[in-house]
């Protein structure tokens, strides 16, 4: 028999959960995780409760902690449609394949008659033939051709009717950027001669750097570091309107995270690569979790890579992204890195340089760490949130800076409503440069100036500005729509 105490909780929760529904609808997604925590503290046996917190947790790509909640709600209730279903698209944003089908087939046995559960089994059915495909034609990494070896831009003849920008003779002019990026603007294409000359001169560029980068900033002089910039072409125009074009006396540091989710990341990463070939020092770039063919296979910069340039390019950007650097360091005071720290101690500056960083990123060890990690606020480390690399907490960031004499950690990869966040001490900050990421965060962006010799962070934050009428992830996996 249930007591007084127990009835209050009941209602209590399902007033915390009403509460939730209503900061998810406004896409305040970690209020509505607050939220859904006290419904599940008041009655942890309501597996809607869970599976709204894992829906929450997916919207904010934290995909470890949403498969973590759905299956609580499966063990509440086997029957429960909704836990099957929300795990399947966790599994599906990790590209899971074989897991997502797995849960989908269980949300079809239980809702026989729901189209949705048949349309969804469908597609995911669909990417497991089409990976299982992909791995019986793929060739073993030891016997691949470097694809930039059998492409010779010059060969390539540009119609007389292209009217957009071109690249006279070999050297990339700071001219024809500026004109290809107004082109883009305009929503027009870079004819594929000019887009493989960018994109082969940025290859070899790369190609000869070290997997971590020592930047000298001189006295008196500037760096402005930016985050995900995740294909909002029109956001990093506004960036550059803010605060100057990339120049050896204006330069900045993009950390990773230039593709995908964003419908116009092929605008955004041929104009970095071309600000690269016009002025190396200019620009530096590195690699964040997004720049990999798995990531890319899912959230839409392959497809849209094939739809506005050609099959060839796919290949040939998924070869150019291995060989972008891991890490840079801010004359020897700051460190800057996509993801974060790692799941041990006494990692050294030499061990990152170490990195044979040309393949696509592992599922553990250094490389996925500094890509994937994450900062908590409580000491110590614990199981990421994404279900990939780690969270780490503010007694690692201390040790870290003070074993290789540092004195901040900058990283990216997480969504932060003002554009920044400072953790762990003042000794980290989160900078993500994609505001209203996603059209529908509502969050800010941000980039930090640093001047020497002091290196003190200088926040800027900005707004969205407007952008063509193509929503997010519009060539991404089909299947993977559905779910955003």
């Amino acid at each position: 028999m249930e007591t007084k105490n127990e009835n209050s909780d009941v209602l209590h929760a399902e007033e915390f959960k009403n509460q939730a529904n209503e900061a998810f609808k406004g896409h305040k997604f970690s209020n509505a995780i607050d939220l859904y925590t006290k419904a599940i503290e008041l009655n942890s046996n309501n597996a809607v409760y869970w599976a709204n917190r894992a829906f929450a947790h997916t919207k904010l790509e934290e995909y470890g902690s949403a498969i973590q909640d759905a299956s609580k709600a499966i063990e509440v209730d086997s029957k429960y449609s909704k836990g099957y279903y929300r795990r399947g698209a966790a599994y599906l944003a990790m590209g899971k394949f074989k897991d997502a089908l797995k849960d989908f087939q269980q949300v079809k046995r239980l809702s026989p008659n729901d189209p949705d559960a048949t349309r969804k089994l469908r597609e995911c059915e669909k990417a497991v033939m089409k990976l299982k495909f992909e791995e019986a034609i793929s060739v073993p990494v030891s016997e691949r051709r470097s694809v930039a070896e059998s492409v010779d831009f010059h060969t390539i003849e540009v119609e007389p009717q292209y009217s957009g920008a071109r690249i006279e003779g070999e050297e990339v002019s700071l001219d024809f950027v500026k004109t290809m990026m107004e082109d883009f603007k305009n929503q027009k294409t870079l004819h594929k001669r000019y887009a493989y000359q960018i994109v082969l001169q940025t290859r070899q560029i790369l190609l000869e750097l070290p997997s971590l980068i020592d930047i000298s900033v001189p006295n008196g002089k500037h760096i402005t570091v930016c985050g995900d910039v995740h294909g909002q072409f029109y956001d990093l125009l506004n960036i550059f309107e803010l605060n100057g074009l990339p120049s050896e006396e204006n330069p900045y540091l993009f950390n990773g995270d230039f593709v995908d989710r964003g419908s116009f990341s092929v605008e955004i990463i041929l104009t970095l690569f071309a600000f690269k070939c016009m002025c190396p020092s200019s620009i530096y770039l590195a690699r964040g979790n997004h720049e990999s063919k798995s990531m890319n296979k899912i959230y839409g910069f392959e497809g849209e890579v094939r739809s506005k340039l050609s099959e060839k390019f796919v290949d040939l950007f998924a070869e150019v992204f291995c060989y972008l650097p891991l890490a840079h360091v801010i004359n020897g005071k700051v460190f800057v890195v996509h993801g974060g720290l790692f799941s041990v101690d006494g990692v050294k500056l030499s061990d990152i340089r170490a990195i044979d960083r040309f393949c696509e990123p592992p599922e553990e060890g250094l490389m996925c760490e500094l890509l994937w990690s994450d900062p908590q606020p409580l000491p110590g480390r614990g199981p990421s949130k994404r279900g990939v690399g780690l969270s780490f907490g503010g007694d690692v960031t201390k040790r870290f800076l003070q074993d290789n004499n540092l004195e901040l950690l900058v990283r990216s990869h997480e969504v932060k409503d003002e554009g920044y966040e400072v953790e762990h001490d003042g000794k980290l900050i989160t900078v993500f440069s994609a505001p209203n990421y996603c059209d529908q965060m509502g969050n800010k962006g941000a980039f930090i100036r640093f001047e020497a010799p002091d290196m003190k962070p200088n926040i800027v934050t900005f707004s969205a500005v407007p952008h063509p009428d193509v929503k997010p992830m519009a060539y991404a996996n089909n299947f993977l729509r559905m779910f955003n």
